[in-house]
């Protein structure tokens, strides 16, 4: 049993992707946004962060993934905010069915995004 214990500590840690770690400073210094950009997403339920006990946000690798889909969508391709909500929500209708992709969004991982 000694050696199960010391296999399984051996093994790295690993953050899930809905696990809370980003403040809203740090989520927009890796996003290059400002964090009013941010409160507005959130404010347009694209993401919203959880909160912690004192209110204050906290982002997860999930959703800097799905801010990075939109970003990609907006700047990219010249979509506003809601054409990426319903193109990020498309493509994952594709991708259920298994239904190729049109090659001009081939470029926008959606693999861990939720919307």
């Amino acid at each position: 049993m000694a050696a199960v214990t010391q296999a399984a500590s051996s093994e790295p840690t690993r953050i899930g992707l809905d696990k809370p770690i980003y403040t809203i400073s740090v989520a927009a210094e890796i996003l290059a946004v400002h964090p009013r950009t941010l409160m507005m997403y959130e404010h347009l339920a694209l993401v919203i962060p959880r909160r912690t006990p004192t209110n204050r946000r906290r982002y997860s690798q999930r959703d800097l993934i799905t801010l990075q889909a939109i970003q990609r969508l907006t700047k990219a391709h010249g979509l506003n905010l809601q054409a990426a909500r319903h193109v990020i929500r498309l493509l994952q209708t594709l991708d259920r069915h298994r239904i190729p992709r049109p090659d001009f969004v081939a470029d926008v991982d959606i693999a861990h995004v939720r919307i």
